[in-house]
């Protein structure tokens, strides 16, 4: 039995769909019983906990024997970088005496101690905390995520602008989250003595101005790229409703990964949907 826990987001959905697809049992983990009927019907087992739970999150992963881990998201209108590192603590705790057999965990490109770090030092700790246990794990360091442009389609369509943090022309690498799913699936099912690390990003690097190019394209119309210069990094994100910590944390993770050096990956895996692919999707799914 598989163990998902993330269904609800897009790599832990669209990889509990391809588990299921090849007729491997599998159990998400949600927190909204609202969703239950409908992977339900997909044919998974479901279970419902808090993930602050530790005894109720321990009892479902004894359910199983293979894990898929994905630190959940916290509020930003809280302190976000405090949320997250409590559930990686336990999550963590909720492990020992699991019996599970293996540990399939998303990270990310640029994971790095740090408390004010945003996801980079949240689940650089996670990294540790699972070296640090006696089940065997891998870990996946995915690209920045091509489905963080999903909110874009609003104020491409209706202002013709994409905004961003980064320059227009800075390139970095980004992977669509089905392709994370697809390379999850596969570790998940490999023996039980093969972990590692992995690096997956998508075909090539892309700027925000490619971002706003394929959305041109998608939407028949022109769009600009508008870059959020530094100094009003703090005040944007305040008045899109982040707390003063989230705020920063968000800031400096920005700003970690404007001064990363270019390839982060020396070797790594790539999935084959491109920027364009993605958002045509997008926007005929919208």
């Amino acid at each position: 039995m598989h163990i998902i826990l993330g269904a609800s987001g897009h790599i832990g959905s669209a990889l509990a769909k391809r588990l299921l697809k090849r007729q491997e049992p599998v159990t998400v983990v949600l927190h909204d019983a609202k969703k239950a009927p409908e992977w339900q019907q997909r044919g998974a087992q479901t279970a419902l906990a808090d993930v602050y739970d530790i005894e109720a999150l321990r009892r479902i992963f004894r359910q199983g024997q293979r894990l898929y881990l994905l630190n959940p998201p916290a509020n930003p209108a809280a302190d976000a970088a405090a949320g997250e590192r409590r559930t990686v603590r336990s999550i963590l705790a909720a492990l020992t005496g699991s019996g599970l057999h293996k540990i399939v965990a998303a990270s990310t490109y640029g994971a790095q101690p740090g408390n004010q770090l945003g996801d980079l030092g949240t689940l650089y700790e996670l990294e540790q905390g699972l070296a640090a246990q006696p089940i065997p794990f891998t870990i996946i360091r995915g690209a920045y995520y091509l489905s963080n442009w999903d909110a874009a389609l609003k104020t491409a369509r209706e202002e013709g602008k994409v905004y961003t943090f980064y320059p227009a022309d800075f390139k970095l690498p980004m992977v669509a989250p089905a392709d994370i799913a697809s390379v999850a699936a596969r570790l998940l099912t490999e023996p039980i003595d093969k972990t590692g690390l992995h690096y997956i990003e998508g075909p090539e690097y892309y700027s925000a101005a490619d971002v706003a190019a394929a959305f041109a394209e998608a939407l028949h119309q022109p769009i600009t790229a508008v870059e959020t210069p530094r100094d009003q990094w703090l005040f944007a994100l305040k008045k899109m409703g982040f707390s003063e910590k989230s705020a920063q944390s968000f800031a400096n993770m920005t700003a970690a990964t404007l001064a990363a050096p270019q390839p982060i990956a020396q070797s790594p895996e790539r999935g084959p949907t491109t920027l364009t692919t993605y958002i045509q999707q997008l926007v005929q799914k919208a």
